[in-house]
């Protein structure tokens, strides 16, 4: 059994095109990491068949960049994965600002696999304080 067949394959996040000119794919932890950006950057109401779906951190942009901002989007971030991934458990969320951007946060989100329990690690910028 592989990656793919326990955590599942999907179209590759951002989509582009593979060495062999079709569509790319992911699989296995990289979906899972995919997944989770794609939750995170989604809004509600951007699906048209799926409006309450996402993470809706674009409600952020014009908030200040301090704790108080960042715990709230800790505490979106984590309604937002359990909701919507099932495959990990969240174990930690770190909202801080981005040193190299006074409007933007970084968020790193530290998870376990649910499947092989093996921990892992994404992070992804949030402009906001704009």
């Amino acid at each position: 059994m592989n990656a793919g067949d326990i955590y599942g394959r999907g179209i590759a996040f951002p989509p582009h095109v593979g060495p062999d000119g079709s569509l790319a794919w992911s699989e296995g932890e990289q979906n899972v990491r995919e997944s989770i950006q794609i939750i995170l950057l989604t809004n509600p109401r951007e699906r048209v068949r799926l409006p309450e779906f996402g993470g809706g951190l674009d409600a952020f942009l014009f908030e200040a960049n301090n704790p108080t901002t960042h715990h709230l989007m800790a505490d979106r971030i984590q309604r937002a994965l359990a909701t919507w991934e099932p495959r990990i458990a969240v174990e930690n969320i770190r909202v801080e600002p981005d040193p190299a951007d006074a409007e933007s946060a970084i968020a790193t989100i530290h998870y376990k696999l649910v499947a092989t329990q093996a921990r892992e690690r994404v992070s992804l910028t949030v402009p906001i304080g704009r």
